[in-house]
């Protein structure tokens, strides 16, 4: 394939990628309550968006449930990879590794209805949890987020070069105080890395978190959905268009730092 080919290829797939958000960005800026009709520029939908108390609560729970089922998963994916890739041959060790990647092949419909068939359960049990709401989505979330926590960070410590980790013993620190002060620190881009992609998958989850909610626990994609069962409103283009520009200027400032870190590097 000639390089003049290869670039219509690559510009055919970006404009098919980028062209729908392009035009939903256009039409959040339209005056007309339907959305397949202009009629005008506007940005009183912005207005109306930021007086949605109902969207707006969601989207604040639905960040604090993705950074908390984040920051879990990340705990207990560290664990769990130091546990695969560090600890030798132990009883059940592979059950294990079956056990933390199962997540990841079940469609979520079954992960969603099995943890609601657990929290009825538990509820009728010992009467735990009295009902479903933020805990319940959280501790859903944190389940199959570990899954690809795990995955990262095992896969990273299995790269890791065990050198370095030998050279501070020698010198005298302890086996915690190298994992922390020198592992985790060399590793630190997959954790950072593993946590963005728990804290997406938590926000973007729709499936699991719709069987484990209950009333007053709505999460954005939740209110997302329902109010486009009823037909698309111009504050969804609105939510939209202000998330697609947030995700953007988190992926450029990481862009620019990350060219600036090896200009740095570079100098040194």
């Amino acid at each position: 394939m000639s390089a003049r080919m290869r670039g219509l290829v690559l510009a055919a797939a970006l404009v098919f990628l980028y062209l729908p958000m392009l035009l939903l960005i256009i039409y959040s800026f339209n005056e007309s309550r339907l959305v397949t009709v202009w009629s005008g520029w506007s940005v009183k939908w912005y207005g109306e968006l930021l007086r949605d108390q109902q969207m707006i609560g969601a989207i604040w729970m639905s960040l604090r449930i993705a950074f908390l089922a984040a920051t879990a998963a990340l705990v207990l994916g560290v664990l769990a990879g130091v546990a695969l890739t560090r600890v030798g041959a132990f009883r059940g060790k592979a059950l294990l590794g079956t056990m933390i990647t199962a997540p990841l092949v079940i469609p979520e419909v079954i992960t969603g209805l099995s943890l609601l068939l657990l929290f009825v359960a538990l509820g009728q049990l010992i009467g735990w949890p009295a009902q479903r709401g933020m805990l319940t989505i959280w501790i859903a979330h944190v389940t199959f987020c570990t899954a690809y926590v795990t995955l990262i960070v095992a896969g990273r410590l299995s790269e890791f070069d065990h050198s370095i980790e030998e050279a501070a013993m020698d010198l005298g620190a302890t086996p915690l105080r190298t994992f922390f002060q020198v592992t985790l620190p060399v590793i630190s881009p997959a954790l950072i890395a593993a946590w963005l992609l728990a804290f997406t998958l938590s926000l973007d989850d729709l499936v699991i978190a719709s069987f484990v909610t209950g009333p007053g626990a709505s999460t954005l994609p939740i209110v997302v959905f329902s109010s486009v069962r009823l037909g698309v409103s111009p504050k969804i283009n609105a939510l939209a268009t202000i998330l697609i520009v947030v995700v953007m200027a988190g992926v450029l400032t990481s862009l620019w730092l990350m060219r600036r870190y090896r200009r740095r590097q570079q100098l040194i």
